[in-house]
């Protein structure tokens, strides 16, 4: 948290739940003030009740990310009150259907892609003056590691070709933002997630990390004091990785 008395204004996608949950929790106990984004809004209201028993605050958005045109009200009503965003979580995503390309239903690919990708670009539309006025706007996106595989996994098309291309994005939004805001990639790997059991479902969660350790991670990621940027935080190695041009 900055030195100023003044809270920072955070804004987590996906809040209701996991990841997003875990993350927006987190940002409250250092201090910030959570916009929490998600669509259901009594995974909301619970939320909200673990972050005052924090001695925290938030605000509530229920909100579907394919609703673009809210997503720019958004961007207005913050600008509104705060005036600007210190930070902006990308966290909201979904599994799509496991299934081969050649199978794929066009409805579900259009929803996959309008909520891992487009929904991101229309939300850095709407917020990015609102970053660039905060002085160390930290943009965190979260990706996975189906994006970068050298062998890419069969079945997994619909995801993974969504979060290839968020990873682009973000890259490529880091690029004309630097100097005034950082844009970083976190890969959390296999998390004890609703997502996870959906695309495991034989899969023992008591096996795997939890969101809240990942969450704990990337605190630091979103902080003024971060400099990195265009980088990839790797949870399940804990390391800051570069991304290159293929060999």
């Amino acid at each position: 948290m900055s030195s100023s008395d003044a809270p920072r204004i955070a804004l987590v996608t996906g809040a209701s739940r996991g990841v997003g949950r875990a993350l927006a929790l987190e940002l409250a106990r250092d201090g910030a003030h959570v916009v929490a984004l998600a669509r259901t809004q009594g995974a909301l209201e619970e939320l909200d009740d673990d972050i005052r028993a924090l001695g925290g605050e938030a605000t509530l958005v229920p909100c579907d990310l394919a609703d673009f045109d809210a997503l720019d009200r958004l961007g207005a009503a913050l600008f509104e009150r705060w005036g600007k965003l210190d930070a902006f979580v990308g966290n909201a995503g979904v599994l799509g259907p496991l299934s081969p390309l050649a199978h794929v239903d066009p409805k579900d690919w259009s929803r996959v892609m309008a909520v891992n990708v487009t929904a991101n670009w229309r939300l850095i539309r709407s917020l990015d003056p609102l970053l660039r006025a905060s002085g160390a706007g930290r943009v965190l996106f979260v990706t996975s590691g189906v994006a970068h595989r050298a062998a890419m996994k069969p079945f997994w098309g619909a995801y993974a070709v969504s979060k290839a291309a968020l990873e682009a994005l973000a890259r490529t939004y880091a690029a004309e933002a630097a100097g005034g805001v950082t844009v970083m990639l976190a890969n959390p790997g296999p998390l004890r997630t609703r997502m996870r059991a959906q695309a495991m479902p034989g899969e023992d969660p008591m096996t795997l990390r939890t969101p809240e350790e990942f969450a704990e991670k990337c605190l630091a990621l979103l902080a003024p004091e971060w400099r990195e940027n265009a980088r990839l935080y790797d949870f399940p190695t804990d390391r800051l990785l570069s991304f290159a041009a293929p060999a």
